[in-house]
């Protein structure tokens, strides 16, 4: 399905350089499925490596011919694992988007790895393929807490990858659940003390959540999984995580990624600043803009379905949207509160969807948003009650 022609009539006035450009490669495949992820990740089996090497370049340059002529800020290999990915693969797309369009020497890429799926050498090989910032997903410092998760590896494992990635990439960032299984407040406070105790300059810290279609959901629905917190507890988490890390100089840019000053995610910040983003390989989303129209891009999920189908047309996707005024302004306050930056009000505005003052005056007193310098956000009591806060606003 490919991007239809420039829409006729008066668009939206929106500008997506506000937000940048980006480019998110998926790898879909995994050593073994998280039984609380709900993302689109398979277990890998034998493939046909060039084949969707190939695919994976398809794809690129199906895009790049739809918009053209663009500047990329960051690109992220997400998954599934991508450590997985060989590194010639990573290193082709590289080399391809910098081909397609401009990729500037200072870009960040990024690249999602597993404590499990890594070594010196694969790490090597993508550093030398161009990427210079590794995420790993750690999860947890506790080997029980970690066998809970249905990880692979250790804590011990996860220490090494760390101290690895660091010795070979200029930045590196690490992930963190809480709120698991028979975990209290006192212990998230001890586990986070030690992760700090790393020296990190990006962490992402999300709370566990149940998410429909998963192992845990199951298991939830037939109470088998006992020891989680109750709601009030894992809200007292969130805040013991948003002052402890404060206080060690990583606040929190976004509800759930904290960071020093200058080493914020790059990538993530153009999904939140509502800029463009080209979403490559199965499951991938993308947004668009072309004439003036901001398109929703959705690639089919089964990856033999979306190597098919690439091979077929030159891209995977099931489906494109051209969003109204009214869309962008709800997923403009969905993805621009949770930045402690906020949205500012005169971009709602242009989209035809400013807040109804009265709101604004009775949310504000209630301590729940700020507004100041033309912009609003949300407060740290209204992080806690974000859904309703948005729900409030929204058009």
């Amino acid at each position: 399905m490919n991007l239809p022609a420039p829409a006729a009539g008066t668009p939206v006035a929106e500008d997506w350089r506000a937000g940048g450009f980006g480019v998110y490669v998926h790898w879909p495949f995994c050593l073994s499925k998280c039984p609380y992820c709900d993302f689109n990740s398979h277990v890998a089996g034998a493939m046909d490596q060039e084949r969707w090497r190939r695919a994976l370049l398809a794809e690129l340059a199906e895009t790049a011919r739809e918009v053209p002529g663009r500047r990329v800020d960051s690109v992220f290999f997400g998954g599934g694992t991508p450590s997985l990915m060989p590194a010639e693969t990573v290193a082709a797309v590289i080399d391809a988007i910098a081909g397609h369009w401009q990729l500037p020497a200072d870009a960040e890429v990024t690249l999602e790895a597993n404590p499990g799926a890594v070594d010196a050498a694969r790490f090597q090989g993508f550093r030398r393929a161009g990427v210079n910032r590794i995420s790993i997903g750690i999860q947890s410092l506790d080997d029980e807490s970690l066998r809970r998760l249905g990880r692979l590896h250790s804590a011990a494992e996860a220490r090494g990858a760390l101290d690895l990635a660091r010795a070979i990439f200029p930045r590196v960032s690490f992930d963190l659940i809480y709120a698991r299984q028979y975990q209290d407040p006192a212990q998230w406070r001890a586990e986070l003390a030690e992760a700090l105790a790393l020296g990190p300059d990006h962490l992402s810290l999300y709370q566990l959540t149940i998410e429909p279609g998963t192992a845990f959901a199951a298991r939830h629905a037939r109470g088998r999984l006992p020891g989680l917190p109750d709601a009030d507890t894992a809200a007292l988490m969130f805040e013991q995580t948003q002052e402890i890390c404060a206080r060690a100089g990583l606040p929190a840019y976004e509800i759930s990624n904290h960071a020093r000053p200058g080493s914020e995610c790059r990538h993530n910040l153009i999904y939140w600043r509502l800029g463009d983003y080209a979403g490559i390989g199965p499951g991938a989303h993308g947004r668009l803009t072309r004439g003036g129209t901001r398109l929703a891009t959705a690639n089919l999920r089964a990856p033999e379905a979306w190597l098919a189908a690439v091979e077929t047309r030159g891209n995977g996707r099931e489906g494109v949207q051209a969003l109204s005024g009214t869309e962008q302004a709800t997923e403009c306050l969905l993805m621009g509160l949770r930045l402690t930056e906020g949205v500012a009000l005169a971009r709602l505005a242009r989209l035809g969807a400013a807040p109804d003052p009265g709101r604004l005056a009775m949310l504000a007193g209630e301590g729940l948003i700020w507004t100041r310098a033309g912009r609003i956000g949300v407060t740290p009591a209204g992080r806690l009650v974000l859904d309703a806060v948005i729900a409030a606003l929204a058009p």
